[in-house]
């Protein structure tokens, strides 16, 4: 089996002048399942998407970013196996000599908080393609979170990357679902109704029921929705902190 393309000429192989998918990763393009961008590509590409991966992009140029052109129907991004801080530091917040999911081993060949750069520069050079981010530094940091680098509460990572939808936890099923919408035409923003996917929502936007919930004018809503205490709670209380981890752990599908 050939491998994706990474470059315009592995496209014109392939008798492709546009992808449906970007995928941009953190780590080498290994075609391997213990890779998250190998699952999902691949998954894509058997349903007949026209996938590429741009691996470790040089982030400070947009030379990389565009090189297969823009995508159709949307930029997947991922930091990597492993959370990109992690990646790069010890326990005592001193450099990483090596990086295991780069070739030879070289490190900083991805910035800090991958995610959150690449997904930036995606939207700057995409402006109206929808950006979707996955994988474990989006998946763990898709609620307010401690940061263990800044020693401090930082807000969803999709505040900081603006990105259109964030899939979390094991991704197959909803990117199917996702790429089949957006196949069809559906908006990225009407895309809301799918296990396994957080978004950003302005309370304009919110039905009333919920609205009313959110702003306490109200009960627990009919369907059941959870409300967890706000980012500016958690920042400023260790015990509300401790609440909304504690509900986000309960309501998980373990």
């Amino acid at each position: 089996m050939a491998f994706l393309p990474v470059t315009r000429e592995d496209m014109m192989k392939r008798g492709w002048d546009e992808l449906d998918f970007l995928y941009i990763s953190g780590d080498a393009y290994v075609d391997h399942p213990s890779f998250g961008h190998a699952i999902i590509t691949r998954l894509l590409e058997s349903e007949g998407y026209r996938v590429g991966i741009v691996a470790q992009p040089d982030w400070r140029k947009d030379d990389d970013f565009v090189a297969l052109g823009k995508p159709r129907l949307a930029v997947l991004i991922s930091s990597g196996v492993i959370d990109s801080m992690v990646n790069h530091y010890t326990a005592s917040k001193k450099p990483r000599s090596e990086d295991l999911y780069s070739p030879g081993g070289k490190s900083h060949r991805r910035p800090d908080r991958a995610v959150i750069v690449y997904t930036n520069k995606a939207k700057q050079l995409f402006k109206d393609v929808p950006v979707i981010i996955g994988g474990i530094e989006a998946s763990l940091r898709r609620f307010a979170h401690y940061d263990y680098w800044d020693d401090k509460v930082r807000r969803s990572i999709l505040v900081d990357s603006k990105a259109d939808l964030l899939i979390y936890g094991m991704g197959e099923k909803p990117i199917l679902e996702i790429a089949r919408y957006l196949s069809m035409g559906v908006p990225i923003n009407k895309i809301q109704n799918m296990r396994g996917t957080a978004f950003l929502a302005r309370k304009e936007d919110m039905n009333g029921e919920l609205r009313k919930f959110i702003e306490g004018e109200e009960d627990k809503p009919k369907k059941g929705y959870i409300l967890l205490p706000s980012f500016e709670d958690v920042n400023w209380s260790k015990r509300k902190y401790a609440e909304a981890f504690m509900t986000q752990y309960n309501e998980q599908d373990l």
